[in-house]
């Protein structure tokens, strides 16, 4: 199953493959192809189910596919050019690489490469063709990862190196959820000391959001769900008061207006529902209120607001991995993880083995995890 550097060949190995739209994943023998230029192939050790695969999944996305993209593993083999990786490093995937060449890489203002950002035609970055197959026919990639497998390629710019000490099954989570909740309170929204927060939708990357919040000292954070298994755990993770709009004949935002006296400082959509949105924007304040969005919608992707929502003052911002430049940034984050900084194991709520992934896909879609973390055989 494995190969050396020097002349890797195709590895023939289990992968969860998508063939349509809803339906179950089927384990499948894929064939994966070599690293090319620029490329390594990695041993996937931990891949944890994230909301935007389900998205795509239950969506008519392209299939056949192999979804995954928040994961951890270990270079089995490197493609021409590649200096960075060596066989046996630690790396974290990422679903937006960073050249560090490119306008935005270098403008100091933005994460989104123009080079090795984000992949929506289920392809590879260099050549737009793909290295997985089964019985000779192509299946396609998702987030430029595929994680779902037990092996993968990915461009050398959308990996990170971490430390070999560092355990894959916790840190596999910064590779998405848990850093882009996190930066959408510390690099999009700047959260400040003694503000006020509201959150909806209080998932991993809602939590996430409040822990970035919380540790940036915010005085009031307000988590917004009407799933009351996670009101309940929301408070460990640094929620002052958790409301569910069921619970209220008027309308959620006019709720927030009036319980912070005209509106949050800072509010975050992490549900994936432009509809969310416009709410947000609504229970933000006057003057300085921003809302930023984290989401990613499966229906209904237009959203509306009335421009006299921002007339008054308020600003919309998007996010995307939390503004976090992956390869100069996630470093720092799995540093302050082993400093106990910040925290990830308690959105880990359930371990299974890669044969049980359709279980994961289940509990997430009826709001029973936070985190599945996908153990690939050794």
């Amino acid at each position: 199953m494995s190969s050396s550097s020097p002349n890797p060949q195709v590895i023939t190995c289990k992968a969860a493959v998508a063939w349509g739209a809803g339906e179950p994943l089927v384990m499948e023998e894929v064939q994966v192809s070599p690293p090319n230029s620029m490329e390594i192939r990695i041993k996937v050790v931990c891949t944890s189910l994230c909301r935007s695969d389900l998205a795509a999944w239950e969506s008519h996305a392209i299939f056949p596919r192999i979804f995954g993209h928040e994961a951890s593993g270990i270079v089995e083999s490197v493609g021409e050019g590649v200096t960075e990786f060596k066989e046996g490093d630690h790396v974290l995937t990422v679903f937006i690489g960073e050249c560090k060449a490119c306008r935005p890489c270098t403008s100091g203002k933005s994460n989104i490469c123009q080079v090795l950002g984000l992949e929506r035609k289920g392809l590879m970055h260099s050549d737009q063709k793909t290295r997985f197959s089964v019985k000779g026919k192509p299946v396609y990639h998702y987030c430029a990862v595929s994680s779902f497998s037990e092996y993968t390629v990915v461009h050398s710019g959308c990996a990170v190196k971490v430390s070999p000490h560092v355990p894959l099954e916790k840190v596999c989570l910064l590779s998405c959820g848990v850093a882009a909740g996190l930066g959408a309170a510390w690099n999009v929204a700047n959260v400040t000391k003694g503000s006020t927060v509201v959150i909806f939708g209080l998932g991993t990357v809602g939590l996430s959001v409040a822990q970035g919040a919380k540790l940036r000292g915010a005085s009031r954070i307000i988590g917004v769900d009407n799933n009351p298994q996670k009101c309940e755990k929301a408070k460990a993770f640094g929620f002052t008061e958790v409301v569910d709009p069921s619970s209220y004949q008027e309308p959620i935002a006019q709720v927030i207006k009036r319980i912070t006296d005209g509106g949050a400082d800072f509010s975050f959509e992490c549900v994936g529902d432009t509809d969310m949105i416009t709410t947000a924007l609504q229970s933000c304040c006057d003057g300085w209120g921003l809302t930023v969005t984290l989401g990613v919608p499966k229906v209904k992707p237009e959203m509306s607001a009335h421009y006299g929502l921002f007339l008054m003052g308020r600003t919309l911002k998007g996010s995307l991995f939390g503004g976090w430049k992956p390869k100069s940034d996630l470093p720092l984050l799995v540093e302050k993880y082993v400093n106990k900084e910040i925290q990830i194991d308690d959105y880990i709520t359930h371990n299974l083995p890669f044969d049980d992934i359709n279980n994961a896909f289940d509990l997430m879609k009826e709001g029973k995890c936070l985190r599945c973390v996908i153990h690939m055989p050794r």
